[in-house]
Parts: structure tokens; sequence; C-alpha cells
């Protein structure tokens, strides 16, 4: 079993393990998070936006601190879970790297949100290692996922025959940078479908440099 299968078998274990009620105010954490920012993010917030009273949330997170942890944790085991899912419905490295960006770029509402939060949240990561710990492990994660296709497209001949897992590193590099410079485009929703193709080819340009 690829060691990426198992980090998300672990945060797929964790998920399903949430109550409804847990649930259901993780996704209300989530929404507030991208609207306000981890910064200004409230119990209060949380709670309007659930529908609930706020003194059910110490019940199920004891504190701010891990309300925020157990929302990541969600939401960065829901984006390697739909990458994993993507790449395996697809035969050819080409069509995985295709199919492996038009999972991450899921919509322009949707990827905005995400990177709104997962930049506030690596600012939290930087200072607290039980944030960074969470980061590592997506991180790792989604370095699996690329350097699995990477491997593919080596074996197909159609890859350049670099370091599967430095080529990760670049790959994930480049939808991380193209999505900084896209959440600071002011035309993001019109843009997206754009930046979502030079992904693509920015990626099958890089791995296929030399093969």
């Amino acid at each position: 079993m690829a060691e990426s299968d198992t980090l998300i078998r672990a945060s797929d274990r964790d998920s399903e393990a949430l109550a409804p009620k847990q649930a259901h105010l993780i996704r209300s954490a989530y929404k507030v998070m991208g609207e306000k920012g981890l910064s200004h993010l409230s119990l209060q917030d949380v709670a309007d936006e659930a529908g609930v009273s706020k003194a059910i949330l110490p019940y199920y997170f004891d504190s701010k601190e891990n309300l925020i942890l157990l929302t990541m944790r969600w939401v960065l085991a829901r984006v390697a879970q739909r990458i994993r899912e993507a790449i395996d419905e697809v035969e050819t490295a080409e069509g995985k790297v295709s199919a492996m960006v038009d999972a991450i770029f899921v919509s322009p509402a949707s990827n905005r949100r995400f990177y709104l939060v997962f930049f506030d949240f690596l600012g939290y990561a930087a200072r607290n290692d039980r944030f960074a710990d969470v980061g590592a492990t997506f991180h790792e994660i989604c370095n699996g996922l690329y350097a699995e296709v990477i491997r593919v497209g080596q074996e197909e001949g159609v890859f350049h025959k670099r370091d599967a897992r430095e080529g990760a590193t670049v790959v994930r590099a480049l939808v991380d940078g193209l999505f900084t410079q896209w959440v600071q485009d002011r035309s993001w929703e019109k843009s997206h479908a754009e930046c979502r193709e030079v992904c693509k080819r920015s990626i099958l340009t890089y791995l296929t440099a030399g093969a």
C-alpha cells in the first residue's frame, strides 16, 4: 500500500468518526473561516452560521484551536481524497495529470475559499507545531500522489527520468504558485478556467521536458 493511501485512509477514518452534529459544525466553521479568516474566527460566528447555541461548541471541540485543527484536517482530507479518486479513474499518465488538475480546480468559489483559508493556516503552522503537523501531512499526501503519477509517466516513457519525489515538489510548487497569483486576481471568477489550463500545460511541460 502506498504511503499516501495510508495517510488518506487515516484521515478518512477521522472524518467518518465525526458525529453528524460535529460534522455540521465543522462545515459551518469552514464557511466562516473563508469569509472572515482564521484570526477573526469566533465561536459565536460559527454558532450563528450553524444555527446552534455557542455553548455547544466547547462540548465538541474544547477550544477554538481544536475547532480550527479539526476543520483543516477535514477539508485537507477531502482535497486529497478527491485527487486520489480522479487519478485512479484514468489509465495514462498525461490523462492522470489532466484529471488531477481538474480535481484540484473545483470551481472559482470553492478554490478561492480553500486558498484564502489555507494561506491563513500556513501562518499558524509556521508558529504552532500542532498546525504544522497537519500541514506537513497534507503536503506529504499530495507529494505522494504527484510522485505516483510521475512514476506512471516514467514507466510509459513520456516523463523525464528525474527523481519522482523531487518532481512532485515542483508540481506542488506550480499548483500553489498559480493559485497564489490567481487568488489575487480581481477577475478571479473569469480567470479560473484559464489558470487551470495554464496549470496543466505547465506541469506537462515540466514533466515531459527531455523525455
